[in-house]
């Protein structure tokens, strides 16, 4: 028997693993580059670094082709919501790696229109660090990214799956400032609006 196997060349393996074989080595990332990190980002997929060795070399600018999310750069509240639709709109299983500390802790910009951190609004897998982080700091994210879903159970016994039932739209806090601050700014067709802050 073992001879006739060894001849015919057979591979034995559990489906969860070949899933997630294939899953682990199509990861489509979304780029969402919102400001300095995205150059990093673009060199990520350059052919220096060249992330097609990892199968995630197709970047997809649809959220609904896309089961990676790459958020670099700093997020405004303004920002956060548009970055949490785009989240809501990609099919499950998904995940997110936050890259540079602008996105991870708000970074340097500490001001009440800068989210200090996306977690506060997304799941985050990856966190990646770094004031631009190199390119092969966010080729290790996602080899984590790789390493989880290689873990993962796709299938599990009695599972009913439906995606529609885990997304819960999650409200963001938006600070409100009270303060002296008026200023005059002129309308179309001279009269003044007053603008509290």
């Amino acid at each position: 028997m073992i001879e006739e196997l060894q001849s015919e060349g057979f591979i034995t393996s559990k489906i969860d693993d070949l899933v997630n074989w294939a899953r682990r080595n199509a990861v489509w990332p979304m780029p969402l580059g919102i400001s300095c990190c995205a150059i990093e980002m673009m060199h990520f997929a350059g052919p220096r670094y060249d992330v097609s060795r990892f199968g995630s070399e197709v970047f997809r600018f649809s959220p609904r082709q896309a089961d990676l999310l790459i958020v670099a750069g700093t997020v405004t509240y303004k920002m956060s919501k548009v970055v949490r639709k785009i989240y809501d709109q990609m099919p499950g299983p998904k995940w997110v790696i936050a890259m540079g500390v602008c996105t991870v802790s708000g970074g340097i910009y500490r001001t009440y229109s800068v989210v200090q951190g996306i977690n506060q609004f997304l799941p985050v897998d990856v966190y990646v660090v770094g004031c631009p982080p190199r390119p092969d700091s966010l080729l290790k994210g996602l080899m984590m990214i790789q390493d989880e879903i290689k873990h993962d159970r796709p299938f599990k016994r009695g599972t009913i799956i439906d995606s529609a039932s885990n997304q819960q739209p999650i409200e963001i806090p938006i600070p409100v400032i009270e303060g002296p601050a008026t200023w005059a700014m002129p309308a179309k067709h001279g009269e003044r609006k007053i603008i509290t802050v």
